[in-house]
């Protein structure tokens, strides 16, 4: 029986193009997960978007002596492009700058203030005398009052991971011009947390498949108590507050970037030419929805978002938030200001996607942070992808076009050995199944790459390339074997390396998208005509490690 899968992604800020932690942190998990799934021939919507009203694209056109919506335009144009190259397949990457948007945030702000979860009060916020202006979240820096760290934020400590406010902050400074604010009084709008303290831990308490990370966190939030929080700021650049009176004020963006995903479905349902489309999404109870972040984001998708949705009534709640932790880079912190990063694009114009997919998959930081370095980039390609899958697939493929006169062999009687290794190829995709549907992905494939280990030693005992001279249908039953496991994996490996699946499905003879045969074997059929082959993937030159170690540092 199919599912229907809602698969919310994280939306990054467009003030900066995607880096490595980005990617495995928030991007790439997501696009296996719904690949995964719509090739088990169940409904998937994935929606994203670019988050254009956050301070930092306001910060970076104040750098530049541009409009905030100038950088954002850029930089979503410049996300749309990396999704394609790299692979990435939302059904719709939108942004938080579309009337839709607006419109479904203020209906969600209005519906809550009119039940009494949103209120108005006088607050003392940090005023910059120098700037004269009020200082929203990442306008102000200090010291974090729980880790000491000396760059938190007037809204989190990305170190610790704590959610703050900015008269929490030791030694606070304006950002812009290092000023030490004053703190004036302000009249905003709050979402009253503390009126759902008992329902979410009821609810979280019932989440037992969630990761520990997740769980134990969001525990930690609950158990500290939930505090009531703003949700309107002095800002120009964001959605209006749909309330007189406070005209100059907007909308606080980590309030109305959660409910993008709402919005997205309801943009992609009128897309598709029916409006109401996107219920079955959030209104109806079988579908689960899954929610892909980093995990500095988990709090505002297991308390603040569900908050919102259980004080709004009638959407469901998450069904899993299967955060991953942090990617380092060649062992330390990765850092955009001091270009301690791996940029998506730069890598795109020099190399593959599908090997850095590989690497990011089967390193995968999904319950401890995990380190990407070049050397372990050249060799995971070198020894897994070329000498390992690649060696397989084209060795068998390159053999049988030019001795089979292309065409899949028809097999005889096959052997015990055989047998197993037909039955272990079936068995992985099951496994699979069951990893893939638990968000499981650095499991799943290392089990596919175990398959092709085993099949290539499987090889090396039967021996095709020399038997064919004594016993051509001893030859044609193992390579038969050999494609057959082949088959299995251009569909077990497709939710991770897509551009090689498909060339895999296509020189195996086979017609359409690898998603359209369903995750199952598939074997080729005898007979069935194979498509001239060409190697998967290529090697990769070592040099290249020192060329790009090179590129990390602080910028010119």
């Amino acid at each position: 029986m199919s599912q229907r899968i809602f698969v919310a992604v994280a939306w990054p800020y467009a003030d900066g193009p995607l880096h490595l932690g980005h990617i495995a942190g928030a991007y790439l998990p997501p696009d296996i997960f719904a690949r995964y799934h719509r090739t088990k021939g169940n409904e998937v919507l994935m929606v994203s978007g670019s988050d254009q009203h956050g301070t930092p694209i306001t910060i970076k056109a104040e750098q530049e002596g541009k409009k905030p919506g100038e950088i954002a335009a850029k930089y979503h144009q410049q996300f749309l492009d990396s999704w394609q190259r790299f692979g990435i397949s939302f059904d719709l990457f939108t942004t938080t700058g579309t009337a839709n948007h607006a419109q479904v945030s203020q209906d969600m702000f209005l519906t809550l203030l009119n039940k009494g979860y949103i209120y108005k009060s006088t607050v003392s916020l940090p005023y910059c005398p120098n700037c004269r202006r009020f200082l929203p979240d990442r306008y102000i820096e200090g010291t974090c009052p729980y880790c000491s760290s000396t760059g938190a934020r007037g809204d989190q400590c990305d170190d610790c991971g704590k959610t703050l406010n900015p008269e929490d902050l030791l030694a606070p400074r304006c950002r812009l011009c290092g000023t030490t604010p004053q703190f004036k009084d302000s009249e905003h709008f709050f979402l009253k947390l503390s009126a759902f303290q008992d329902r979410l831990a009821d609810w979280v308490g019932e989440q037992g498949h969630w990761r520990p990370n997740v769980y134990n966190l969001t525990q930690r939030y609950l158990k500290e108590g939930l505090k009531d929080r703003a949700i309107t700021r002095d800002i120009e650049w964001g959605i209006p507050v749909p309330v007189d009176g406070f005209e100059g004020k907007r909308i606080y963006v980590w309030f109305e970037a959660v409910i993008g995903y709402l919005s997205a479905a309801k943009e992609w349902a009128k897309s598709s030419g029916d409006e109401e489309r996107w219920r079955s999404f959030w209104q109806d109870k079988e579908t689960k929805s899954f929610y892909f972040i980093g995990k500095d984001n988990i709090p505002f998708h297991t308390i603040i978002w569900p908050a919102m949705l259980m004080g709004y009534e009638g959407l469901n709640l998450p069904y899993d938030v299967p955060a991953n932790e942090f990617l380092t880079i060649e062992g330390r912190r990765l850092s955009t200001s001091r270009n301690w990063a791996v940029w998506l694009p730069d890598y795109l114009s020099r190399y593959e996607p599908d090997p850095l997919r590989y690497l990011l998959s089967i390193n995968m930081p999904e319950t401890s942070d995990t380190d990407f370095s070049w050397r372990e980039f050249v060799r995971r390609n070198n020894d897994e992808l070329v000498a390992t899958y690649g060696n397989l697939a084209h060795r068998v493929l390159t053999f049988v076009y030019r001795r089979f006169d292309g065409g899949v062999p028809t097999p005889g009687e096959l052997d015990d050995h055989s047998q197993s290794i037909i039955e272990e190829a079936k068995e992985t995709l099951i496994n699979m199944d069951t990893l893939l549907s638990q968000c499981h992905f650095k499991q799943a494939i290392m089990s596919a790459m175990s398959l092709a280990r085993e099949t290539n030693r499987y090889l090396d005992i039967k021996s095709p390339w020399k038997t064919i001279e004594q016993d051509r249908q001893a030859a044609a039953d193992s390579l038969y074997v050999a494609l057959s496991v082949l088959s299995c994996l251009r569909t077990a490996l497709y939710p991770f390396l897509p551009f090689s699946s498909q060339k895999l499905h296509e020189y195996l003879g086979f017609e359409g998208n690898v998603q359209d045969y369903g995750w199952k074997p598939n074997p080729p059929s005898p007979g069935q005509k194979l498509l001239e082959p060409k190697p998967l993937f290529a090697k990769l030159d070592e040099e290249l490690i020192e060329e790009e170690t090179a590129r990390l540092g602080e910028a010119d």
